[in-house]
C-alpha cells in the first residue's frame, strides 16, 4: 500500500472556513515532500493499472485563460488515467471572463462542479486569488511570467529519474530567461540542493531578471551569464532550452530580431558531454533542430511523459487519495 504523507503549505480558502491545500509555487514543497511525491509518481509509472480507478467519481476542472496544449492536456490525461472526469475551458473567450466575470466568482462556481481545479492565467497572482476563494484545491498551471510549478515538478522528476540526483549539477539555461516562467520556477526549486551551479545563456535583452540574480548572490549560489552557447556546452550536466515567447513581447520587431538567436543542432551537441541531458518545457519552435531528436541525450519528449505521472501524483495527494 502506498500512503502519501505530504503536507502542503496551507492557503486560506474553502467554504465555511475550511482550510484547503493548494499548489501555487514549487516552494510549497520541502525537499523531503518532493521525494515522497516523486516516489508516488514513479510507482504510478511502474504500476499504472493500480491507479486506473483511483479518482473514480472525481472531477478535475481545467480553467485556462490563455492557450495551452501540453499543460492542459497533461492535466486532463492525468485525471483520465486515474479514472476521473474533466471539464473546463481552454481560453478566456470561451468562459464567462469574456462577460467580465472575476476569477473569484468563477472559482466559486467551479467549486460547485468539480473536486479540484488547475488554473492558467496571464496575470501573475490570479491563481492565488482563486485559491483564497475556492472550495476545492487549486493548482497554479502557470500565471503570466511568474510561476509554473507543475512544469517545475516535471523538470525535477525528469532530472532525478534520468540523472539519479538533484544535486552536484551544472545547469545551462538558454533562450528567453527574462519572460520564461519555467526558468524562474526551476531556478527557485534547484537552489535548495547542494552544489548547484547555473550558467545563463541569453542575449542581453532576455537576461534573467535581477530579482533572480540577487537571490543567487544572497544564497552564494554560483552563476555566470554568457551569450555564446558553444562556449559552455562542454561544462554542462543539463541544458534547459526555451523558446523566445512571441506572446510576451510588446512589439513584433523585437521578437523577430531575437527569435532565432539560439538554435541547438548536432554540431553544438558534439561539443557536449556524452551524459549531458537536453530538456525543454515545449512547445518548440525552431530553437532545437529536429535532427537533435534522434540524440539519446535529448529527453524533452520523455519529459512530457513524466509530466503526466507527476500531475497524477499531485492530484492524488491534494485530494488525499491513497491506493492499496
Amino acid at each position: 500500500m502506498f500512503h502519501s504523507n505530504i503536507e502542503f503549505m496551507p492557503a486560506k480558502g474553502g467554504q465555511g472556513g475550511v482550510t484547503m491545500k493548494h499548489l501555487m509555487s514549487p516552494l510549497d514543497f520541502t525537499i523531503e515532500e518532493l521525494e515522497t511525491l516523486f516516489n508516488l509518481a514513479r510507482d504510478i509509472e511502474q504500476n499504472p493499472a493500480k491507479y486506473a480507478h483511483a479518482c473514480a467519481g472525481k472531477v478535475l476542472a481545467t480553467c485556462f485563460y490563455e492557450p495551452s496544449t501540453r499543460t492542459r492536456l497533461s492535466f486532463e490525461s492525468a485525471m483520465l488515467h486515474l479514472g476521473g472526469q474533466i471539464l473546463g475551458f481552454s481560453d478566456a473567450a470561451s468562459s464567462s471572463a469574456a462577460k467580465g466575470e472575476s476569477v473569484s466568482d468563477t472559482i466559486r462556481i467551479i467549486s460547485c462542479y468539480a473536486d479540484i481545479c488547475a488554473m492558467r492565467h496571464p496575470k501573475e497572482g490570479a491563481p492565488m486569488v482563486a485559491a483564497e476563494k475556492s472550495g476545492i484545491p487549486v493548482i497554479n498551471a502557470g500565471d503570466g511570467g511568474h510561476q509554473h510549478p507543475t512544469q517545475t515538478l516535471t523538470d525535477l522528476l525528469t532530472i532525478h529519474s534520468l540523472k539519479g540526483r538533484l544535486d552536484n549539477l551544472t545547469i545551462g539555461l538558454c533562450g528567453d530567461l527574462k519572460f520564461g516562467r519555467t526558468v524562474h520556477s526551476l531556478i527557485h526549486a534547484l537552489v535548495r540542493y547542494p552544489n548547484i551551479r547555473f550558467i545563463f545563456i541569453s542575449p542581453e535583452e532576455l537576461r534573467v531578471p535581477d530579482y533572480i540574480t540577487d537571490m543567487l548572490k544572497e544564497k552564494n549560489i554560483p552563476y555566470e551569464e554568457v551569450i555564446r552557447l558553444e562556449n559552455v556546452m562542454p561544462s554542462l550536466d543539463l541544458l534547459y532550452m526555451t523558446r523566445v515567447q512571441k506572446e510576451r513581447f510588446f512589439n513584433e520587431e523585437d521578437y523577430v530580431r531575437l527569435k532565432d538567436f539560439y538554435i541547438l543542432d548536432t554540431a553544438k551537441m558534439e561539443l557536449a558531454r556524452q551524459d549531458m541531458l537536453v530538456l525543454h518545457p515545449l512547445p518548440r519552435v525552431n530553437e532545437i533542430s529536429v535532427e537533435v531528436d534522434e540524440d539519446p541525450r535529448a529527453v524533452y519528449f520523455k519529459q512530457a511523459q513524466y509530466g503526466v505521472y507527476v500531475r497524477m501524483a499531485l492530484i492524488l495527494t491534494l485530494l488525499g487519495i491513497t491506493v492499496d
